[in-house]
């Protein structure tokens, strides 16, 4: 079963990636986590990563299909998997299934978690970080909201905004994504691969109605 997971920033993507992965008992394929690993492996294209990032500029579609690539011939890939930051645009996403095809695999879903603007900005302005252990809390969710404003429930140390939690800096990762990525919904849509999901939900509601689209679907079958 091989996943590509689209959602705005803030959307809960990464949430919903790793609660399918170890259900599915498929791996959890993070663009960042995937840079990361390769600069510890020290190699040429490592140390290539290195210094892009190092410079802030973004890393070349090519570069990340090159990584991907030798990801996904790892073994635990075998059983599936689920992206999770990739693809981003359409050219991606073509570069992608041109991989896929190289490979004799297949995309079988592409879920679009769907959530307001307002809701993912609230949920931004809401954040705070544990600054000890790093434990995530919203003040506008009841259900991580901490039990003492301002303090950690587990560590009892100080809650912390992040420099980029501010109403500013998503602005400019929505607009960014509205540009690249609902082409790329469009795209997936065209070629009959997309399911949208009503992301502004509990998780496991997200997660329930994911799972209910691929029964469905093996009873199509």
């Amino acid at each position: 079963m091989n996943i590509v997971l689209l959602a705005p920033p803030a959307a809960g993507k990464g949430t919903q990636a790793l609660i399918l992965a170890k259900k599915f008992g498929i791996v959890h394929i993070s663009t960042g986590n995937l840079f990361r690993e390769r600069i510890k492996v020290g190699d040429d294209l490592g140390h290539r990563l290195a210094n892009i990032l190092a410079s802030g500029l973004l890393v070349e579609d090519e570069i990340v299909l090159q990584i991907l690539a030798s990801r996904l011939e790892k073994e635990d890939c075998q059983n599936g998997f689920i992206l999770d930051g990739f693809p981003r645009t359409v050219n991606q996403g073509e570069l992608l299934q041109e991989l896929l095809n190289a490979q004799n695999r297949k995309l079988d879903y592409v879920f679009y978690l769907n959530v307001e603007k307002e809701t993912l900005e609230k949920r931004v302005s809401g954040r705070r970080m544990c600054s000890k252990c790093g434990k995530i809390y919203n003040i506008y969710n009841p259900s991580s909201k901490p039990e003492k404003d301002g303090i950690c429930d587990i560590c009892k140390s100080e809650l912390v905004i992040r420099p980029d939690d501010n109403i500013e800096s998503y602005s400019k990762r929505y607009n960014e994504y509205q540009t690249k990525t609902v082409p790329l919904i469009n795209y997936y849509h065209n070629n009959n691969l997309l399911y949208e999901i009503d992301g502004d939900r509990n998780v496991d509601e997200i997660t329930e109605e994911i799972i209910s689209v691929m029964k469905r679907d093996e009873l199509n079958d």
